[in-house]
C-alpha cells in the first residue's frame, strides 16, 4: 500500500509544512492587510486625518529620518525597552525557578506576585516619579513592573512542567538539591524558558508608550504621543509600524535562537 496515501497534509493537526511554503504564507499574511489599507485609503471612503494611505505614512518616515532624528529616537526606544526586559529577566528568572522549585517560597511569593500584576504599570507612574524622577531610570522601571511580575510567574510554571520523574531519579542517584537545580530542572526547562523570555519582550515593547509618558523628549513613543498632539496620523502610523517591525524582528531572533540551542525541538518527522 502506498505510504503517501497515510502522509498527513498541510492541513491536519500539526501538519508538516515546507520552508518555502511557510513563507509563502507569511508573505500573504503581511502583505494582504497593506493591500486592503491601501484600497480603504484610496477610495477616499475615510478622511486621510484618520487613514493616511501607505504612500503617505512611507513620506512620513522618510521626512522623520531626514529630519526628525529617526534613529535616535529608535535608539533611546530600544535601550529603555532592552533594558527593562532585562532587569526583569535577572530578577525574575532566579526567583521564579525557586517559586516552581519549592512549595514554601510558593506560598510566600505566588499570591503576592499575583496580585501586583494585576495592577496597571501606567497607575505606577506617579510613584515612579515620586521615587525615581523623570529621568532615564523611571522610564526603564515602568517597563521593568510592566513585564517583571508576569516573566516570575511564567518562569515558575515552566519550571514546574519539568516531569517530576527526573527529579526523583536524580534524588534516587544521591544528587543535592543545588544539583537538581543545576543539572535536571535548568536544563530541562530551557526550551520553555527561551520562549518565555521571548515573549515578556514582546511585552516589554507594548509599555513603551505608556513609559515615555514620563517626562521624555525622544523615543519612538514619544513621537506617537506628540503627533496625536497634532494630528499628524501619518506619524502615528510609522511609529506604530516601526514597532512592530522591530518587535518582529526581535521575535525572529529568539525563534533562530531557539532553534539553533535546542535542534532536536525542530527536526522534521
Amino acid at each position: 500500500m502506498n505510504s503517501a496515501a497515510h502522509r498527513p497534509g498541510i492541513w491536519s493537526i500539526r501538519g508538516p509544512i515546507s520552508q518555502r511554503r511557510y513563507w509563502i504564507l507569511a508573505a500573504i499574511g503581511l502583505i494582504t492587510p497593506i493591500l486592503a489599507w491601501w484600497l480603504v485609503a484610496s477610495t477616499g471612503w475615510v478622511e486621510k486625518v484618520f487613514m493616511p494611505s501607505p504612500g503617505a505614512v512611507w513620506d512620513r518616515t522618510l521626512l522623520w529620518a531626514t529630519e526628525d532624528n529617526l534613529l535616535q529616537d529608535t535608539g533611546i526606544s530600544v535601550y529603555r525597552v532592552t533594558m527593562g526586559w532585562l532587569l526583569s529577566a535577572v530578577i525574575a528568572m532566579p526567583l521564579g525557578m525557586l517559586i516552581g522549585t519549592f512549595r514554601p517560597v510558593q506560598a510566600v511569593l505566588e499570591p503576592l506576585t499575583d496580585f501586583i500584576r494585576y495592577m496597571p504599570a501606567v497607575a505606577f507612574i506617579p510613584l515612579v516619579m515620586l521615587w525615581i524622577g523623570i529621568d532615564e531610570g523611571s522610564k526603564i522601571a515602568i517597563i521593568f513592573i510592566g513585564t517583571f511580575f508576569q516573566m516570575v510567574l511564567m518562569v515558575a510554571e515552566d519550571v514546574r512542567r519539568v516531569p517530576m520523574q527526573q527529579i526523583e531519579a536524580a534524588q534516587t542517584m544521591g544528587a543535592t538539591r543545588a544539583e537538581i537545580l543545576q543539572l535536571v530542572l535548568l536544563p530541562s526547562a530551557k526550551p520553555a524558558l527561551v520562549d518565555t523570555m521571548r515573549i515578556t519582550m514582546g511585552w516589554a515593547w507594548t509599555y513603551l508608550v505608556v513609559a515615555e509618558l514620563v517626562a521624555a523628549n525622544s523615543g519612538l513613543g514619544y513621537a506617537i504621543l506628540k503627533a496625536q498632539r497634532f494630528l499628524q496620523t501619518d506619524k502615528i502610523f510609522a511609529g506604530i509600524i516601526l514597532i512592530g517591525l522591530i518587535g518582529l524582528l526581535t521575535d525572529q531572533m529568539f525563534r533562530f535562537l531557539h532553534r539553533k540551542a535546542f535542534p532536536w525541538m525542530h527536526k522534521k518527522s
